[in-house]
């Protein structure tokens, strides 16, 4: 059967189709609102949001405002005062397309009240259908008012797709929320189905994070910054702890514009991935700055992906920077609420810390171990964030107790496991771990695969400290191991490291997952839980945390330590 004539489309279908890329949404027709206001200039822009959206979205603000005839320029399709020329180059403003108000305005009923500053009245418009109606006088504050009901009335189809209104609300509130971020000298109010989510004056980024993510969060932020040639990287990284099950803790923003882009996305990924549990997700906002012709933002009608020009300078930036942010000892992550987002200088390392193994020299302050004093400990000076030891409990836990007054919980396997690892990524980064010989050569038996697949890659493992050779089939001769790891027992580490080659193609190196073979190697050679510490062990090991990168989190990424504050503790027991 032959296909329908060819024919062209009315305009009021091409505008719904288009319409559909552009708002497939109620949070995306908020988002393009605010994004028009903040381009006007607005000091202080009001949302409100009622049925998800769908039933009614109000954006106010303070900006420029637009004349009568700039008015009935403005709803129509690709009509824009954002491009200075048709070169599509040097994008500097949010919006640019000028596609968000038609479009709006083909799916919903439209309303726009707007007024220049200096102008004695404002002027209006409506847009219903697709269906525009004349400029009229009215009364207006200057700036502009936006108001969209009945989102997808003249096109049903799409409200068949939204979900809950409640959902779609949330979706809303996000949006703004991300937009907030980005411009924190701008005053922002957002209000949904009557209930006020924020009410924000112009703030400092700092105080605009504080207030948007809670002082939970806040409180345990790091300051990231970073230059690589006209590149620029500033804003704050949730401590290792603080994470999410998606993504929707991560705010990136690259010249001010909230995005969602793959290669920042797996640049965080990757500065994470040894410090936090598989499947969890950091706590970031990130805002990157290069030149306009560095980065097409014309990638999508959402405007919500971008295109990099270097995108392998933007991912070493990145990691980079968050990789230092991280690299503080545990306990140094963050003030408490109220105080700045400012990071005190993790003390020097004490010599010796960086490599001995347990036990360690006595530190000032020792106290009996095995239960807590009958008096408060001594305070502990500043400097030493996770304080002194006081007990250890189920020969597995530490208790301290801060120079605060706080109550510090400590897994010892967790922590010395951490230590380790860092210990023998410096080693081996330096030129090679240094190896410590068996007295007795051990000959460990393994399925024959797994056995050739070691012994392959002896000379590999030796830079690591570890010496092997082949023993017959099935078997390894061990005649070295990583001196950091004591008395371990070589036959469960090198099960382990035949099940991380397995992973590895023959002819890939060892170096492509070479921190996860550290890591392996750091879970064998850690105090265990269940060994009873000394008094000058527990102390020994809290300082080393505090002196060891990234010791807030275990090579696994779990927490090492727990940090409960006096008012938290009045909280469990109810006297808050």
């Amino acid at each position: 059967m032959r296909a329908g004539r060819i024919r062209l489309l009315p305009e009021r279908v091409v505008n719904r189709i288009a319409a559909g890329e552009v708002i497939e949404r109620p949070a995306a027709a908020v988002r393009e609102l605010v994004e028009n206001a903040l381009d006007a200039g607005a000091r202080r822009i009001a949302v409100a949001i009622e049925g998800g959206g769908i039933a009614r979205i109000e954006v106010t603000d303070d900006g420029c405002g637009m004349t009568g005839e700039e008015l009935a320029l403005a709803v129509q399709r690709h009509a824009t005062s954002k491009l200075a020329d048709d070169q599509l180059v040097r994008i500097a403003t949010l919006g640019f397309r000028g596609e968000a108000l038609p479009s709006i305005g083909a799916a919903a009923r439209l309303a726009l009240t707007s007024r220049p500053a200096g102008a004695d009245g404002a002027a209006t418009i409506t847009v219903e259908g697709g269906a525009v109606g004349e400029v009229r006088p009215a009364a207006g504050a200057p700036g502009t008012r936006v108001l969209v009901r009945d989102l997808f009335f003249a096109t049903p189809a799409r409200r068949k797709f939204l979900k809950s209104p409640r959902a779609e609300a949330d979706a809303a509130e996000a949006a703004v929320r991300r937009l907030a971020l980005a411009a924190p000298a701008v005053a922002f109010r957002c209000e949904t189905e009557g209930r006020v989510a924020f009410d924000l004056p112009a703030q400092s980024r700092a105080a605009r994070v504080a207030a948007l993510l809670g002082a939970e969060a806040a409180a345990a932020l790091l300051d990231v910054s970073g230059e690589r040639g006209a590149l620029r990287l500033a804003g704050f990284a949730g401590v290792p702890t603080l994470t999410r099950p998606t993504t929707s803790g991560q705010t990136l923003l690259v010249n001010g514009r909230p995005v969602s882009d793959p290669v920042l996305r797996t640049a965080v990924r990757v500065a994470y991935r040894d410090v936090i549990a598989a499947g969890r997700h950091p706590v970031v906002v990130l805002a990157l700055d290069l030149p306009p012709e560095e980065v097409d933002v014309n990638v999508h009608p959402a405007k919500a992906e971008v295109r990099f020009r270097d995108p392998d300078s933007v991912r070493s930036l990145v990691i980079g920077a968050l990789g230092r942010a991280l690299g503080i000892g545990a306990g140094l992550a963050a003030p408490r609420p109220g105080l700045r987002l400012v990071h005190p200088a993790p003390p020097a390392p004490r010599p010796g810390f960086a490599e001995a193994a347990l036990p360690l020299a006595a530190l000032p302050g020792a106290r009996p171990a095995g239960i807590a004093p009958a008096r408060a400990p001594d305070p502990m000076p500043t400097g030493f964030p996770l304080g002194a030891a006081v007990a250890q409990v189920l020969d597995t836990y530490i208790i301290a107790v801060a120079a605060d007054g706080s109550l510090v919980l400590v897994d010892q396997h967790a922590a010395h496991e951490r230590l380790t690892q860092e210990s023998l990524r410096a080693q081996a980064a330096e030129g090679g771990v240094r190896a410590q010989p068996l007295l007795f050569p051990a000959v460990v038996d393994l399925p024959p695969v797994q056995a050739a697949s070691v012994a392959a890659r002896a000379e590999e493992l030796a830079r690591l400290g570890l010496e092997v050779e082949p023993f017959g089939p099935g078997a390894v001769l061990v005649r070295a191991l990583p001196a950091l790891l004591g008395p371990a027992d070589p036959a469960p580490l090198l099960r382990d490291l035949a099940e991380e080659f397995a992973e590895l193609d023959a002819s890939t190196a060892l170096a492509a997952r070479l921190d996860a073979v550290i890591a392996r190697m750091a879970c064998h050679g850690s105090i265990r839980a269940g060994r009873r510490l000394a008094q000058a062990e527990m102390d020994a090991l809290l300082r080393q945390m505090e002196a060891t990168p990234r010791a807030a989190t275990c090579s696994h990424g779990r927490p090492t330590f727990l940090k409960l504050t006096r008012g938290e503790i009045e909280r469990l027991f109810g006297r808050s």
